[in-house]
């Protein structure tokens, strides 16, 4: 590093902590989120049209079961292999990579002639998602300000509650409006969600890459260009920074894992509880309600899109909620909070679904999705701040991995505890996951864990 760029380049996370909100923030918020919003489309359609799935392949609840496994696995492996190609190739590449994979997946699973091309479909479909839950986290956390950072970050995961209400309506649409059949309403949800996500790669390709990314690569002249030309988007400078940070020396890294591991074990810890958490009880009840809740209470299957599009609206409230608070609150008791009140938002879900209730389970199950939305969503930004630059994809895709370890083997636990126990039984089981979450981050407080909010980025992360 010449004394010339390490001149031009001092400093890079104190002047990006500066800027003032301006259009490069909005295009990485709307562009990011977009890809969001359709991986959740992608995710919640399956819930939505399950039952008319299983009914024209002629399967039981076990096969969409595993319809759902086969997803969690391939986001599993998606954001292991996405984490790392992120840290050694960059952001940019993979955000554009994996939605074109996306797009590609999802139309062919639309086509899919036998229940087993639709899972493995979903898999292979699956793997590109869970390449982009480590690069949408990291690109967000290493291009907002610090002061804006945390409720950026949260804004950008609000997409995932729309991208749910948007797969509720189309379904709705397909299943009621146009009273398509059971062997074609499915098709074409999932053809159309794929088609409507090629409009986000538009935005995409015009987004930079991240200069902090660029600086840990030893790219200063570029990383210098990008901050600049931000520089120039947002107006001038805002309030000064709390820390002036130099940008980091490059930093080569052959085994990300083993790395993180020698480096932060305690923060990756973190990351993959509560992710594990999270994941366990938004899957395992997403999973469980179409498979043996909705059945056992006689939800009509044209009613079970209305029911998640309600469902999301509270998931919808629940992530503008935790918005509000992550920054003013603190990472800390922001997650605290709400990975509690989630767990216990579950029992009164339990106690709705044994009076058979459609009503009280419909409203019980808002005000859950709620709070699990506030926890999940607070998790990711939190984890992708644990993590210095060149190991943070890697650190987020580990930590999302686990959890969907995770999610992917309590799906078929609390089934299977529903099945041969009660389901109240099953619900408890989501009840101490969700308690296991917020043990750890009281861990992480009492044993000094940094809280990221407000905090430049590098200082958080070192």
């Amino acid at each position: 590093m010449t004394a010339d760029a390490a001149s031009s380049i001092a400093g890079l996370g104190a002047r990006l902590d500066r800027l003032r909100w301006g259009r490069m923030h909005r295009v990485v918020l709307l562009a990011l989120g977009a890809g969001w919003m359709f991986d959740s489309l992608e995710v919640n359609l399956v819930g939505s049209v399950i039952s008319p799935l299983d009914k024209h392949f002629q399967a039981d609840y076990a096969a969409g079961q595993f319809v759902i496994f086969s997803w969690l696995i391939g986001v599993m492996i998606g954001a292991l292999v996405g984490g790392r190609l992120a840290d050694r190739f960059g952001r940019r590449r993979l955000f554009v990579l994996t939605l074109l994979w996306y797009v590609v997946f999802t139309v062919l699973t639309g086509l899919a002639p036998t229940l087993w091309a639709v899972i493995v479909l979903r898999f292979v479909t699956a793997l590109g998602v869970g390449a982009e839950y480590p690069v949408i986290s990291a690109a967000v956390t290493e291009f907002m300000p610090a002061r804006y950072r945390g409720k950026a970050s949260a804004t950008v995961m609000n997409f995932w509650p729309l991208g749910a209400i948007l797969a509720g309506l189309l379904a709705f649409f397909l299943l009621n409006v146009l009273a398509l059949s059971a062997a074609v309403s499915w098709r074409f949800g999932f053809i159309l969600g794929g088609v409507l996500a090629l409009l986000v790669l538009f935005f995409r390709r015009r987004l930079p890459e991240s200069p902090r990314w660029l600086a840990s690569q030893g790219r200063y002249a570029e990383a210098e260009a990008i901050v600049r030309r931000m520089e120039e988007a947002s107006g001038g400078a805002g309030p000064p920074a709390d820390t002036q940070v130099d940008a980091p020396p490059p930093t080569k890294v052959r085994n990300g894992v083993a790395e993180l591991m020698r480096r932060c074990p305690g923060r990756l810890a973190l990351g993959s509880v509560l992710n594990l958490s999270e994941a366990f009880g938004a899957y395992g009840i997403n999973a469980f309600m179409p498979l043996i809740v909705l059945p056992a209470i006689h939800v009509a299957d044209s009613f079970i899109p209305v029911f998640y599009i309600l469902g999301s609206v509270g998931a919808l409230i629940g992530g503008i909620v935790m918005s509000l608070l992550i920054d003013s609150l603190g990472r800390h008791k922001t997650i605290i909070w709400f990975y509690t009140t989630a767990g216990l938002a579950v029992l009164l879900l339990a106690g709705a679904s044994s009076t058979g209730s459609v009503g009280l389970v419909l409203v019980a199950f808002m005000l859950s999705n709620g709070l699990t939305t506030g926890a999940g969503m607070a998790a990711y930004p939190v984890a992708s701040e644990l993590f210095p630059t060149e190991l943070r994809g890697i650190g987020v895709g580990f930590s999302v991995a686990v959890g969907r370890i995770g999610a992917a083997f309590g799906v078929t636990l609390i089934t299977f505890v529903a099945t041969h126990a009660s389901i109240t039984a099953a619900y408890i089981v989501v009840v101490f996951l969700w308690l296991i979450g917020a043990g750890a981050m009281v861990i992480f407080s009492i044993r000094g864990g940094v809280d990221g909010a407000g905090r430049p980025l590098d200082v958080v992360a070192a």
